[in-house]
């Protein structure tokens, strides 16, 4: 009974439902939104590269800082991809990811040495390093592009293979879901990310790692967004310089939405799933249902600044509790 009651009132149960919801409304104003082989296909693989970014964008706010250069190293992955197959003809397909993942794990170890040993603020970071990156990707593409023909066929057979009506790369996002919220639940470095994103002067007292453990957050971060730049190249076929643009702040607010508290210190990668998936479910259903391109993004707009409220709300609310719980007799 106890489970019950913590499932419907969790944060991110409201989010499933109104994501349920949503889609509901929009398969009755029209079916083929989701009663069809391609709407069913696109409602789970259109949010797939986002959910990778917001769940590393998420292991960083939880720290309490926040990584606005994933767009741009999702960007230069996914052309890093398609020059590899253009310069390195013949080689195997699947050695892309691991070197896409190497890649934007190191451009965030950049930026995580710049946060934790410089005491930068990650905000005018990772803003100077959004720009840094994507200039090295303009400068690099230049008026060139990989397209589909550039690239091996059974690479691109993964944007839009299945297995069980399941697309693949909806399948490697959820493995990496299930794995991140494995990690933060279950071990004792996920557990100190919440604790140093709560108070990290107070977890610098108490000896916990703070420096590397915030090192480790923007590794993620950026070796989440190589994995979704591999990706993009093989769902969309086509990259230039501006793959990816935007993307960083879809990112924070999918994590935001999902109950990550932009403070720090609480909130779940299931969470900023779960907003990726209402994210873009509301780009695809609120045309279907003729509302108009101002008011989809002052919706999205809507959802972020009431989460964030709702969050300030909640602290407030808890630290009134704790300091009655100690005043009491």
């Amino acid at each position: 009974m106890t489970h019950v009651k913590n499932f419907f009132r969790a944060r991110e149960t409201s989010i499933l439902i109104a994501l349920v919801l949503l889609i509901g409304v929009a398969t009755i104003k029209n079916p083929t939104f989701l009663f069809s082989g391609d709407g069913f296909r696109d409602l789970l693989l259109t949010p797939s590269i986002l959910l990778l970014v917001a769940v590393g964008q998420a292991i960083v706010i939880i720290t309490r800082n926040v990584d606005l250069s994933v767009g741009s190293v999702l960007g230069l992955t996914a052309y890093l991809t398609g020059r590899l197959f253009v310069d390195a003809p013949g080689i195997p397909f699947w050695l892309v990811f691991p070197i896409g993942i190497l890649f934007g794990g190191v451009l965030g170890l950049i930026n995580g040495a710049l946060v934790a040993f410089a005491k930068v603020p990650s905000l005018v970071i990772t803003l100077g390093t959004l720009y840094a990156f994507r200039g090295i990707n303009v400068l690099w593409t230049g008026s060139d592009r990989i397209n589909a023909s550039d690239m091996p066929k059974a690479f691109l057979g993964l944007g839009t293979s299945a297995v069980l009506f399941i697309p693949v790369l909806t399948i490697i996002a959820v493995v990496v879901l299930l794995f991140a919220g494995w990690f933060l639940r279950t071990q004792r470095a996920g557990r100190e990310l919440y604790a140093i994103g709560s108070d990290p002067a107070a977890a610098n007292l108490y000896g916990l790692k703070v420096t590397q453990r915030v090192l480790v957050a923007f590794v993620v971060s950026g070796a989440l967004a190589g994995l979704a730049g591999v990706l993009y190249a093989s769902r969309y076929g086509t990259v230039d310089s501006q793959a990816g643009t935007g993307l960083e702040l879809q990112a924070v607010g999918a994590a935001v939405i999902g109950g990550v508290a932009i403070f720090g210190g609480s909130g779940t990668v299931w969470g900023a799933a779960l907003g990726a998936f209402l994210l873009l479910t509301i780009n695809r259903a609120l045309p279907i249902l003729g509302v108009q391109d101002f008011w989809q993004r002052a919706v999205v707009g809507a959802l972020i600044i009431g989460a964030i409220v709702l969050d300030r709300m909640l602290a407030l609310r808890q630290t009134r509790r704790l300091v009655e719980a100690r005043d009491a007799p």
